[in-house]
């Protein structure tokens, strides 16, 4: 497959056991950098086994690591994966054959479509990971990642071509990791809050559960999953009502700020 002026970036820290497959997935990058936050373990080594350039950056931030990994690629075309998603042999080819014409034009991203494989398999229903819709390809002229701590976006103005065929995501393999991220990304969301000064809503506590819930679980799809779609559906209702419990806490004892990065960081939920 022939390169492409392109650079697939990956921010990591400790993903050995998925780099290799996230860089073997997209053949017709001309540059793989992974921009590392400190691994712990063979994440570098295997980068730079599969074909991959490693820079070091302490981490800043879903948002401004991305930003800042942007700035060490050697092309402006940006190709942003996740460690734990891969391209399917399908959407490689679709964008071997149609990013020479968007690169050569003036579009500021291309939107991919992501699919989720949950508990070892992909799910079929649930509307979130059924081709979710997601800007991953980009100028970095004239696209920026929101500077946020989590849950960051592309922020780009004007149109930007959809691609049909999808990349994967291998999300959580167990539920226990699936637990820690809510923790991390928790903390990191409420960070923002608070930094923002965003009044606390408790009243709203005793009905985000269930409408939360009601929203993945029904009007989603997610009951059409089976027993893992119930498991989204709850997982993804107590994230949104323990965020608000959090913040409560943050707001009403300042430090327990401290002593959350604290114990997160010992136990190397966070860094």
């Amino acid at each position: 497959m022939p390169k492409l002026p392109l650079t697939l970036v990956v921010i990591t820290h400790n993903e050995a056991e998925n780099i290799a497959r996230c860089l073997d997935s997209v053949p017709f990058a001309a540059e793989k950098l992974i921009v590392d936050s400190g691994s712990e373990d063979d994440t570098v080594a295997v980068a730079q086994a599969h074909g991959a350039r490693v820079v070091h950056q302490d981490w800043l931030g879903f948002g401004p690591q991305r930003n800042a990994a942007a700035t060490h690629s050697t092309h402006d075309w940006i190709l942003a994966l996740d460690a734990d998603e891969y391209l399917s042999p399908e959407l490689a080819a679709e964008l071997a054959a149609q990013l020479p014409g968007i690169m050569a034009g003036d579009s500021p991203a291309v939107v991919l479509r992501r699919s989720t494989i949950y508990m070892g398999r992909p799910m079929r229903w649930y509307r979130p990971a059924m081709g979710e819709k997601m800007a991953r390809i980009y100028h970095r002229d004239r696209a920026r990642w929101a500077d946020v701590r989590v849950h960051e976006s592309l922020r780009y103005e004007g149109q930007a071509p959809v691609m049909q065929a999808p990349f994967n995501h291998a999300n959580n393999p167990t539920l226990v990791h699936k637990q820690l991220k809510v923790l991390r990304y928790s903390e990191l969301k409420c960070l923002d809050w608070l930094d923002k000064g965003k009044p606390v809503r408790m009243w709203q506590a005793p009905f985000v559960f269930f409408l939360a819930f009601i929203k993945d679980y029904l009007l989603r799809l997610a009951f059409l999953d089976g027993w893992r779609g119930f498991m989204i559906a709850q997982t993804a209702a107590s994230y949104a009502l323990y965020k608000r419990m959090r913040y409560y806490e943050m707001r009403h004892n300042p430090d327990s700020v401290r002593m959350a990065k604290a114990a997160l960081t010992r136990h190397k939920i966070d860094r």
